[in-house]
């Protein structure tokens, strides 16, 4: 069984829900070492997640910022954590809904993803720098 892992650095995004699969696959080609196995991505910050979803339709990432605003407002009354602004607590919030990790198989060298389908970097902070990943593939 063969394991990689490589850290890499996103370039900073504003606000919202990016599709970052490219950028993955391009700073990743260790996965095509790869004929059956997993990949593993894990976002290192507690203000952004990551998600697997529409890659065709840019209005479905819109959709779901809109929502998630919604969902967890800003400037909740009842929020203790504020010294970071009114953008970071919900941001935590946001976070922990969607998630720090995704896996995806691997089949011949490539994500296995279904064709409507890619890896989102959900950017919960008004002013984030860029974020880091972790990607670890194994398989044979």
């Amino acid at each position: 069984m063969k394991f990689y892992q490589k850290e890499i650095k996103l370039k900073a995004y504003n606000r919202g829900f990016h599709l970052v699969t490219e950028e993955i696959l391009y700073a990743f080609p260790e996965l095509k070492k790869i004929k059956v196995g997993m990949c593993q991505i894990f976002i290192k910050h507690t203000s952004a997640s990551l998600t697997v979803n529409e890659n065709a339709d840019p209005t479905v990432r819109t959709d779901f910022e809109s929502h998630m605003n919604v969902m967890v407002p800003e400037n909740a009354p009842y929020y203790i954590h504020t010294y970071e602004g009114p953008d970071d607590m919900p941001a935590h919030i946001k976070a922990s809904l969607m998630g720090a990790s995704v896996q995806i198989p691997i089949s011949n060298g490539r994500l296995n993803l279904g064709i409507w389908q890619g890896v989102y970097l959900c950017e919960h902070r008004d002013h984030a720098s860029g974020r880091n990943l972790v990607i670890t593939a194994f398989g044979e």
